[in-house]
């Protein structure tokens, strides 16, 4: 039994013009699949674009507008008391795609600013509110 099919083996093997066309057919076989995948990665490439602009909110924000800040490097406390938002702060300038130049109204320099993208902005409704400064120390042994 194995012996026919080392035979049929060895006989395609000397036959160059059959296994160069089963070669030539695997090749093409194998071009095939991977422009589909191609072509699938691309589309789901799009569609996840798609759904991700969709959940961008467009905010327009003016000069002098108060906003709220949300402070993503919170990591210290997790509780449901500690907010992630810090502010009220000012937009002294807003800059193109996206960008804003905030500067905080009680601050003893007015003229710090700094610059956030505005995705990470939400606008300020309520009236002035307390700040509380909270300070840890840390006993380093």
């Amino acid at each position: 039994m194995e012996y026919k099919g080392y035979l049929a083996l060895k006989f395609l093997n000397f036959d160059e013009a059959a296994s160069r066309e089963q070669r030539r057919l695997q090749l093409l076989e194998l071009e095939k699949m991977k422009l589909t995948t191609y072509e699938s990665s691309k589309l789901y490439k799009e569609r996840v674009k798609k759904y991700h602009d969709k959940k961008l909110l467009k905010k327009d924000f003016q000069p002098g507008q108060p906003v709220l800040l949300f402070n993503s490097r919170l990591k210290l406390f997790h509780g449901k008391l500690k907010s992630k938002w810090s502010g009220p702060f000012t937009i002294k300038k807003v800059r193109p795609y996206g960008a804003v130049e905030l500067c905080d109204p009680q601050s003893k320099d007015p003229e710090r600013t700094w610059v956030v993208n505005g995705q990470s902005l939400k606008q300020y409704y309520g009236r002035a509110m307390e700040r509380l400064n909270n300070v840890l120390y840390f006993k380093l042994e």
